[in-house]
Formats: C-alpha cells, structure tokens, sequence
C-alpha cells in the first residue's frame, strides 16, 4: 500500500467518509494499536453503525472488551452490518444472551492450569497464556472470559509477573515437547518481552517445538515485521498458526505477512472457526481454503463454534459442519482440507462422518460424490490375523 491508507481503493470505501491515514502511519503496527476503536465515536469514523450495534456495545461496556485495529476496520463494509468481517468484531446483542449449555470454560483451561500461565492438557504439550491483550478482541472467542473487564481472567496473578514459575513447571516435566504460546494474543508483546519467553523456553532441553496461536497476521499484518520474523528464527523450531475465517480477510498485507514469516523458516497453519452467518456455506469454506493455499497457508482445524458463554449465536449445527466437509472432501485438493473437531473437557474429537463401514461382505466405502463400493475383507482385512501359535 503506498501514499495513503484506510479506505485502499474506491470500492472498498463506497462512502468516501473514512479517515485517510499516512502510509508511514499505516505501516506501523504500534499505531494501530494507539488507535484501536473502542468507543461508537471512534466506530463512526469506519462505519455506519446501527442501533442493534450501539446498543450491544453499551451492553457489553464492563462485561466483554471491545477494540478494532483500524486496518480490521478498513475490511469492513460500512454500510452492511452483516458483513463477515463486521460481525466478528462489533459487538451485537446475542452476546448478552445466556444459551442453553453454555460455559465460560468448555474446554477446561482452568481445570487444566498447572501454573499461572501453564495449561497441561494433553500428555506431551502444554499452552502457556502469555497475556490477555489481543489487538482485535473476537466476538467469537473461546477464551472470551479470559478477556472480560470485569474479573474474567484465568490468571491466578497479574500476567506483567515472572514467567519463573511456568519455565519451571516445563523444565521439571521432560515429557513436554510441544509448546503453545497462546493468550489473548502473545504478539501483543514487544519483540524484546517475546523473545525473554522464547529464549527462556529454548533453553529447555525437553522442549522441541515452540508454537505462536496468533491472529496478527489477519487482524494487524503490520506487525509481522522482519524483525520479529528474524528474532523467532534464532529459536527454531519455530511455527505459527493463524486464524483466517472468511476469504473478505486474505488481503495483500496479510499475504506479504504470511510470506514474511516462510521467508524466515516459520510453516504457517490455519485454524478456522465454524461461524453462523460467517462462513457456513459450502462456497465459502471452498473459496477460503483455495485462497489460503495460494498464499501458501496450510489448512489445519475447522473448529466447531464451542459453546461459550457470549459466543454461542455463532454456533451452528453439527449437520451443518458435516455439510461443509462433505463440500469440501474431493471437491478441492486433499491438503486443503481441514479436520473438522470438537474441543472438550477430553480434548480435540474429529467430528468427521465415516467414509469407511464394516459390514459382513467386507469394508462398506463412500466418496465424495456418495458413491459406494464394497471391498472384500479378504483383500482389505480389518483386523490382524491370529498367528497360528497364538490360535485356540
């Protein structure tokens, strides 16, 4: 982007009433987060906002934080309050609706907490909750309690403490070879403060691989500067997953992040988050998986919207999920395919329908066209063969 910025083009800025902000404003990240919008006044300046809108943000003042970057907020159609990229920020009055079944922990990050910061889940990884901050905090998010205003963290202290104690926990557990820096968003840090942790964990023999969950190169590409991509690849591995949920946010800025970081080593994976309204249609989810691949991002998970308390207006069905993988399993290339799960108090459950049946005659096979053809189980058997010695 070159001379000005914050409406980019004529089309994206129909109205022609968004505020024009010098490039070499634009282009730093630290700006956008001076400039983050968290009041209906600063929303004006983007949008046209509707009365739904303003009263949900007056709702959620001292209950849920609200802030856009204004490059998120330049993606948004000023006039459509249905816009993809508008309904996952702005806040709208579903979110102050208890559902039936919803929980501000579904997934039991607080049931998991070893530490202040250290979530032990699985057997052979741990998160660790870096900060609460994120720059754009999501509508949908699972960790929504965690960045209420009001008491909402699952922080035993104040995150600004020493990462002594959950450097520790890592170290005295050598089964831990996996680790997430997760949050709210750890690349709200400054490159000097992230890279304390990720030091201080690469000097863990046990631990192999260090992850960033990160919604910066979506939410504010600007900030994957070649310094923060240089400072990680001291520290490899190093790999980042990223969040793009609507085709409206693969934009040139966050093509030329994604690029920054492979440039420097860093492998990029996607976790969408099947989201009512947002992107649960088959053309869509197929448009968002191409266009991630053509700027070279690897499909990982399609979440299934958990339950939260505040978010569940965006779940939709599990027929629904199971429509959308099904539009997508041999209708684009493999690889592009995510895995459709759950996320429990047990941990991640593939949701995916069976492709395979066994039945008497032999395996019972589907495919994507719904096709079917059954194989003999003498040729494909299901099980192992007794060995003879072993047999009664």
């Amino acid at each position: 982007m070159s001379g000005t910025a914050g409406a980019p083009d004529a089309t994206a800025d129909p109205a022609g009433f968004r505020p024009r902000i010098p490039a070499a404003q634009w282009n730093d990240w630290r700006w956008h987060m001076r400039k983050r919008i968290n009041t209906t006044d600063k929303a004006r300046r983007w949008i046209r906002l509707t009365p739904e809108e303003e009263k949900a943000i007056a709702g959620s003042a001292g209950k849920y934080r609200w802030s856009v970057t204004p490059y998120y907020a330049s993606l948004m159609d000023p006039d459509d309050p249905s816009c993809p990229v508008r309904l996952q920020a702005v806040p709208a009055p579903a979110e102050l609706t208890e559902f039936p079944g919803s929980d501000v922990d579904p997934v039991g990050d607080m049931y998991y907490r070893r530490t202040n910061r250290v979530v032990h889940k699985y057997p052979d990884r741990v998160i660790l909750l870096v900060t609460e901050a994120c720059p754009v905090y999501c509508r949908h998010c699972t960790r929504k309690f965690h960045t209420t205003d009001l008491s909402g963290t699952y922080f035993r202290d104040d995150e600004g403490g020493s990462f002594e104690e959950d450097l520790r926990y890592i170290a005295e557990h050598p089964e831990i070879r996996d680790v997430l820096l997760t949050g709210g968003d750890p690349l709200s840090y400054q490159d000097g403060k992230l890279e304390e942790l990720v030091s201080g964990l690469r000097a863990i023999p046990s631990v192999e691989i260090i992850r960033i969950g990160s919604r910066f190169p979506v939410l504010l590409p600007q900030r994957i500067t070649d310094d923060l991509c240089a400072m990680l690849r001291r520290y490899h591995p190093v790999w980042l997953n990223t969040h793009f949920n609507h085709p409206k946010e693969i934009t040139a800025e966050s093509a030329a992040a994604v690029d920054r970081l492979l440039r420097h080593g860093i492998p990029v994976g996607n976790q969408t988050v099947l989201l009512r309204g947002i992107n649960d249609d088959v053309a869509t989810m197929r448009t968002l998986m191409t266009e991630l691949l053509r700027i070279r991002v690897r499909p990982y998970y399609l979440y299934h919207c958990d339950n939260v308390t505040g978010v569940s207006h965006f779940m939709t069905s599990v027929e629904k999920g199971w429509e959308i993988m099904e539009g997508l399993q041999g209708h684009i290339t493999g690889f592009a395919v995510p895995q459709y799960v759950l996320t429990t108090m047990i941990g991640k459950i593939p949701l995916a329908r069976p492709y395979v049946t066994p039945t008497d005659e032999g395996l019972l096979l589907r495919n994507y066209r719904g096709e079917e053809l059954v194989v003999d189980a003498a040729a494909y058997p299901l099980t192992d063969p007794v060995p003879e010695a072993d047999a009664p």
